[in-house]
């Protein structure tokens, strides 16, 4: 390998990234780590962890065998619990040969894209992206095609016929949407379904969607999720249980193949081929062993549905414009000044830490988590309150 090809490339990848590293290397924003703080950044926890969720690692964490702890691939205990999962809530047979096992559905992703992309392809998604979307897809060597959404942030339609090309190998698509908590309707997707079939005809070859389903069991307002699985034969639902269960640590989640995909066989080894070298991208022994007990869990959405009106009240009631998230547990909150990025320090000056919207490609904005906790919303909704009257002085 020529020298200094390595070192290119990754600070080709890292560019992709600048707005969450310059973020992260702010020296204001380091202030996050203070006990005192009031951390709305990423979705952590800031309460206890779910008891039944360490109870079962521990009754699990005991061998039964000689092998408990060995080499774990796609065991078929796990995929099994998935698919059960997925044939009840789906409402259609879902058989455990459709499923692989990840360490997250970051793992997800980069094995989906390695898989199925090649150097010189294109890969659609919709802004505002999760933040690393464009660098998975440019470490592949394919090239990302970001679709602005509609005014309401629900799927433009239109412009994602008009980003089709002879070169478009994959959509992903992220419902419940972060960072606006948008939930995309089964007509829409329905739609969405039958431009895919229309370019992959034109294109002699399958469009791939990536269904980004991470949060899709924190719903909100008794709404149900519909997925794009559900419209679409060439899909593959990519899913954590690390946000269900708000232990983003304990990597833990799975590919599972549309039981309609007619190549799936095909599809399928190339995604274990990919697991395994995209560094050994397979759960750890415990946590596949533990997964019949861990599947039924999650943490209070109630309480985050709480969490969300009150958070929109405060924020409304001192002047800033924010949207009604269905899912996820995230609020896309506008900027009262134009820099963002600036607002944000202000409010980290004053112990209120949030996340600019110009580290995942949303000027203008800001991202609050609701997995707070409430003592930190007690402190930070006064300062919301005040550092927005003097922004507009």
């Amino acid at each position: 390998m020529a020298e200094g090809v390595v070192s290119a490339r990754m600070d080709a990848l890292a560019g992709s990234m600048s707005g969450l590293m310059d973020f992260l290397d702010d020296p204001v924003m380091q202030g996050v780590s203070d006990p005192d703080a009031a951390d709305f950044v990423f979705g952590n926890p800031h309460d206890d962890v779910l008891p039944e969720f360490w109870q079962a690692l521990q009754r699990w964490s005991k061998p039964k065998s000689k092998d408990w702890f060995a080499y774990k691939l796609n065991e078929q205990e796990a995929t099994q619990v998935v698919a059960g999962y997925l044939t009840q809530a789906r409402d259609r047979p879902w058989p455990a040969e459709r499923v692989l096992m990840t360490n997250g559905a970051f793992a997800g992703l980069a094995v989906s894209l390695n898989a199925l992309v090649d150097a010189g392809d294109e890969v659609i998604y919709t802004r505002p992206p999760w933040f690393f979307y464009e660098a998975l897809v440019r470490s592949v060597g394919a090239q990302p095609v970001e679709i602005e959404p509609a005014a309401d942030f629900n799927l433009d339609l239109d412009s994602v016929a008009a980003g089709l090309t002879d070169k478009t190998r994959a959509i992903i698509i992220n419902s419940p949407n972060n960072p606006t908590g948008r939930i995309y309707p089964a007509g829409v997707l329905e739609r969405l379904s039958q431009i895919l079939r229309e370019g992959s005809a034109r294109a002699g070859r399958p469009i791939y969607l990536l269904s980004d389903e991470a949060y899709n069991r924190i719903l909100f307002d008794g709404r149900r999720f519909p997925s794009p699985t559900d419209h679409y034969d060439h899909s593959l639902l990519l899913y954590t249980y690390g946000k269900t269960l708000l232990t983003p640590g304990q990597r833990l989640g799975y590919i599972a193949l549309s039981p309609e995909m007619l190549d799936a066989e095909q599809v399928y080894e190339s995604l274990f081929l990919a697991q395994t070298l995209c560094g050994w991208a397979f759960p750890s022994a415990l946590m596949q062993h533990a997964l019949a007990d861990i599947q039924k869990l999650s943490i209070d959405v109630d309480n985050l549905e709480r969490k969300r009106d009150r958070m929109i009240t405060g924020l409304r009631e001192a002047g800033y414009g924010t949207n009604l998230p269905e899912g996820t547990f995230y609020l896309l909150v506008k900027s009262p000044t134009p820099d963002d990025a600036a607002f944000c320090r202000r409010l980290a000056k004053k112990g209120v830490f949030v996340l600019p919207g110009q580290a995942f490609g949303m000027p203008g904005y800001f991202r609050i988590s609701l997995t707070a906790s409430e003592k930190m919303i007690d402190k930070a909704l006064p300062v919301f309150a005040e550092v927005t009257s003097t922004a507009a002085t």
